[in-house]
């Protein structure tokens, strides 16, 4: 079903052609009853979507189109991103949102909740068991080989316990609204996502519907990160008196690194790697800048197999190694346990209820889905008499271990399948096929109805679990699809839980505010409490490592699209008049170009003819091509690179600015004709990067990250000026040509300004050094840049290892500088007559040179770079992570 184009005149009639043709829909297929969640059998709109039906009435299709625009830019804005990238100079693809969201009244969820509960409590229950007593084995109500035979068992976990009453500390179960009610799909124990992707769905569409999310009484999500972050610090062992707490990422390439890197932030933990933790002396510590820092839990997001190469995956590069034995000494808790992905099989789902019963005494309150486990020889028959209507799934996820819809199968495939099926049933199970609810979708026509799933999380809270109001929806990618998985292109969706009154709930809005919260129970702490605790940094050396980048990439960025812009305007002003002083000092300056990008050949060496023939076609490619070290394009893609590896760390408008710039040279890439809006995108590129600067300075707290990304731009800036003055001043010109060469080299240090209100006369060699080498006071030079590092470096942690002190070598620099001769330093020597070779030569040099300069500088370059080394080598020093197996994966992604 789609719906016709319709403009503002027609917007009343989006809601009655969805309803006739959900009408339509429940004639031909009467098993589709009460199947929609817009509208119900009758066809009327269902009372709690009345509002959002007069919105969609109100804004006509052209309107929710326009809504859906904005909540795709909104993404690309804040660096939303979903799946692993496809290459590992980019990043990964926008994540995908739709901006109607799904409704769920207050006494719906009230009835849902209830069971939601009770399943997380029988699955902490079963975790328990399983890796204690495994009482459930031993009577018979679990067949053995359906938990020792399933991948996520692991044996070394046996008796890892967390102190308090739950040994699972958060649970999801996946949700889908048939004719009957809702029926739970499924359960995500091993490290369930989705949670941070929920939160930033409730951000957008509160941003593209503003009114409608205004006037609703919603059920807020904030209370579920509070509780999640308290529940954390409560599993802590009872020694750690200020529980230090931390996230446990895949990395960067992980498909879902958003939501990892979302949930940092919104917990307040800092994001980690395995590389970035160390187990010493039974204890687990975090390799921070500085000195270790004790560990006491472990947040994890990854797979149970790859936390620990020495007792699990010896080829994993995402584990600690010995972070199981620290738990078993009962020095770390980590949340959740290794070994709860077990629970993840579906085989498990026809068992539960009698699992319910012999664990929580009482029946099974949420239906699950018809299952049969082929490990059992009666399912198994049934499942091979009905492979072609069922939906059949591997009792343990990975790679090539699909979900197969029977119906969708042809008849060969469905021979392979049994022959699979018969080969080993008991890593397989089979499950209804569901009429699972429809939700409408906005589409490039109007509205679409897609099937849709909810995935609801519970966390742990004074013995028993608080769930966050509603959850993380999702929608199929295309109309009719059975499959909805992120994989198969879903869509998102915000869940909205109409929230009761003050007068429902029982209480005023004063007592709401001053009651104890869930979150308080047990051992105690308020946040409150726990902010006032004095912590250390929490700043790991890769992230330490990445902030230094990020500050280099942004520098370099803004330094090679202001030297981009003045040769853009060179071109323009002289490219046409060969011979002339202009043409000249244009010649100068585009060898400059690429000799401070460094991406030779460009316009020195081989086919620089060519290049200066037509230039503009060569600053295009240094503008826009990612791939070639030293192009403004490269810059700006490895500081996008660099600000996904600890976006946790950025603010929303940091994230804002940063992630506008690939975009602004994408588009110019993707035109048709680039040169003419080059002067254009380099002009707002630079508006971006200035923004990023100012942000650095005016909104980012002075921390360690601060200081060690700061370092990286002083660092860079000092390189990128040494490298212009040597590209430019080291060689002696006519007056006329330095003139406008020097003019250039201010223009692009930013400079310019400054040099004419202090030298009236005609600009000399000594002052613009002066200026950009010896000037403390000038932002631009290098000298004040040395300052600012010695600042920067001073405000760090005392690093462990003090064999290598950057401030030692910093200083050596400073007293070099001090006693240089400037006079020596713009001293020509051996001057020639005669004309230098090449295109435009004829007035680029009168065969002098400058050697004190060179040398001078080609030291500072070195000492420089050795600056840098010596901050990598004293700060962000790193662990070689052990060489994979051949054969044998090395991530376990989810």
């Amino acid at each position: 079903m789609t719906l016709a184009d319709s403009g503002p005149g027609e917007a009343s009639g989006i809601v009655d052609r969805y309803r006739a043709a959900h009408l339509v829909e429940l004639a031909n297929r009467p098993t589709a009853a009460d199947s929609d969640e817009l509208i119900d059998s009758a066809g009327a709109v269902r009372s709690d979507w009345q509002d959002l039906a007069a919105t969609v009435d109100l804004l006509g299709t052209q309107g929710l189109q326009a809504r859906g625009a904005q909540i795709r830019r909104l993404l690309e804005d804040d660096g939303v991103t979903y799946g692993a990238p496809a290459d590992a100079d980019q990043p990964a693809a926008p994540w995908q949102l739709d901006p109607l969201p799904l409704i769920i009244g207050s006494r719906e969820w009230a009835e849902l909740s209830p069971g939601l509960i009770q399943r997380a409590e029988l699955l902490d229950r079963l975790q328990a068991d399983l890796y204690g007593s495994r009482d459930l084995l031993h009577r018979g109500l679990i067949p053995p080989e359906l938990i020792l035979g399933h991948d996520g068992f692991l044996r070394p976990c046996d008796g890892l316990r967390l102190p308090g009453p739950n040994q699972l500390l958060m649970a999801s179960t996946d949700l889908v609204r048939s004719a009957d009610g809702w029926c739970a799909l499924g359960d995500r124990t091993q490290a369930p996502s989705g949670a941070g992707y929920a939160m930033q769905n409730r951000r957008l569409v509160s941003r593209v519907m503003p009114g409608l999310y205004r006037d609703t009484l919603l059920e807020r999500l904030r209370s579920f990160f509070h509780t999640l972050r308290a529940a954390l610090q409560e599993v802590a062992p009872s020694t750690a008196e200020a529980p230090r707490v931390v996230i446990l990422t895949p990395g960067a390439a992980s498909e879902t690194s958003f939501d990892q890197a979302f949930l940092s932030t919104l917990l307040g933990f800092p994001l980690v790697e395995g590389q970035d933790l160390t187990v010493r002396e039974g204890r687990v510590w975090l390799r921070s800048l500085g000195r270790p820092e004790p560990v006491d839990v472990v947040l994890r997001r990854v797979d149970g197999w790859f936390c620990d190469p020495l007792q699990l995956r010896a080829d994993s590069r995402l584990g600690v190694p010995g972070l199981l034995q620290a738990a078993r000494l009962g020095n770390v808790s980590i949340v959740n346990p290794p070994g709860a992905g077990v629970l993840e099989n579906p085989g498990l789902v026809p068992y539960l209820p009698a699992l319910c019963e012999a664990l929580l005494d009482e029946p099974l309150r949420l239906p699950t889905v018809a299952t049969w486990w082929c490990g059992d020889r009666a399912s198994l028959s049934h499942v091979l008499s009905n492979l072609s209507t069922l939906v059949i799934r591997p009792i343990a996820r990975g790679v090539g271990r699909a979900n197969r819809f029977g119906e969708q199968l042809s008849r060969a495939e469905l021979a392979e399948l049994k022959d699979r099926i018969e080969a080993e049933p008991h890593a397989w199970c089979a499950q209804e096929a569901l009429e699972m609810s429809t939700t409408p979708v906005v589409t490039g026509t109007g509205l679409e109805p897609r099937r849709m799933v909810l995935r609801s999380f519970a966390v742990a809270a004074a013995g028993s679990f608080q769930l966050m109001p509603g959850g993380l929806g999702r929608v199929a990618g295309q109309v009719g699809s059975l499959d909805v998985s992120s994989q198969a292109g879903a869509l998102a969706k915000d869940v909205w839980v109409i929230g009761r009154s003050a007068v429902e709930m029982g209480r005023s809005a004063v007592e709401i505010g001053s009651a104890p919260s869930s979150i308080d129970g047990g051992r105690a702490r308020s946040l409150d409490d726990v902010a006032l605790v004095p912590v250390a940094s929490g700043l790991s050396s890769r992230v330490a490592e990445d902030m230094f980048w990020l500050g280099r990439y942004a520098e370099r960025a803004e330094d090679a699209v202001r030297l981009l812009r003045v040769a853009v305007d060179l071109v323009g002003d002289h490219s046409l008049r060969p011979g002339s002083v202009g043409a000249s000092s244009l010649t100068v300056m585009l060898r400059a170009v690429t000799a401070v990008t460094t991406t030779y050949p460009g316009f020195l060496g081989a086919g620089s003819e060519t290049r200066f023939a037509a230039p503009q076609a060569e600053l295009v490619r240094l503008t826009v091509d990612p791939t070639a070290p030293g192009t403004l394009a490269h810059a700006v893609r490895h500081a996008l690179l660099s600000a996904h590896a600890v976006r946790e760390l950025l603010s929303n408008d940091t994230w804002l600015v940063i992630g506008s710039l690939d975009r602004e040279l994408l588009e110019l890439g993707w035109s048709t004709d680039p040169e003419l809006g080059l002067r254009r995108t380099l002009s707002r590129v630079l508006e971006g990067l200035l923004a990023f600067s100012g942000l650095a300075v005016e909104s980012m707290v002075r921390d360690a990250g601060w200081y060690v990304m700061d370092a990286g731009r002083r660092i860079e800036r000092s390189l990128q000026v040494v490298a212009l003055l040597a590209a430019t001043l080291t060689e002696h010109r006519p007056a006329a040509v330095d003139d406008l060469v020097m003019e250039s080299v201010l223009i692009s240090a930013e400079s310019v300004i400054t040099h004419r209100r202090r030298n009236p006369g005609r600009p000399r060699p000594i002052d613009l050094l002066a200026l950009l080498l010896f000037d403390r006071d000038n932002p631009r030079a290098v000298l004040h840049q040395l300052d600012q590092l010695g600042d920067d470096l001073q405000r760090l942690p005392e690093a462990a290892d003090q064999s290598i002190n950057p401030l030692t070598r910093l200083r050596g620099v400073q007293a070099w500088l001090r006693e240089v001769d400037l006079q020596e330093l713009v001293r020509v020597d051996d001057p020639v007559s005669g004309l230098a070779a090449g295109p435009g030569a004829s007035l680029v040099s009168q065969g002098g040179s400058r050697p004190r300069l060179r040398a001078a500088l080609d030291r500072l370059a070195l000492e420089l770079t050795g600056l840098a080394e010596s901050i990598a080598g004293t700060h962000f020093a790193r662990v070689i992570p052990p060489s994979p197996m051949p054969g044998v994966p090395t991530v376990g992604l989810r």
